[in-house]
């Protein structure tokens, strides 16, 4: 029997790779409700449009799970991510420089699929140091 957990960790193994766009078909609602680092989310296009826009910035992103707690349909998720900013897609240009920097998300599920999420990492922190001058 799959569970959350199992659902979660499929999530972060597919939904940040390439050709990921089919898994949050799959395991995100419709009509999902959800909170990005400065970005709400009321619909599964919007995660998408999201989601183009962070793997445009980190062509080569991997996002890894370092632990995962479940409580009936709520899991909690402690993830990091190392990634080469190689892409426009934040509105900073490319800089080449790698990056690492982790997070926490809260899911719920329903019927298999996420219907609600928080997320909470410091994108401010990622951003200033991506616009920061070269050493």
């Amino acid at each position: 029997m799959t569970t959350n957990t199992d659902r979660a960790r499929r999530w972060y193994a597919d939904v940040w790779a390439p050709g990921g766009e089919a898994t949050v078909d799959e395991l995100m609602a419709e009509d999902v409700v959800g909170s990005m680092e400065g970005l709400e989310i009321r619909h599964r296009d919007e995660f998408h449009a999201a989601r183009e826009q962070l793997l445009s910035a980190f062509t080569d992103l991997t996002m890894s799970v370092d632990d995962v707690i479940e409580e009936g349909d709520r899991v909690a998720v402690r993830w990091h991510v190392d990634a080469m900013h190689s892409g426009d897609g934040l509105g900073i240009p490319a800089t080449g420089r790698r990056v690492a920097f982790r997070g926490i998300t809260w899911l719920e599920f329903e019927n298999g699929q996420i219907t609600r999420g928080w997320d909470s990492w410091n994108l401010g922190a990622l951003l200033q140091s991506l616009a920061a001058p070269a050493d």
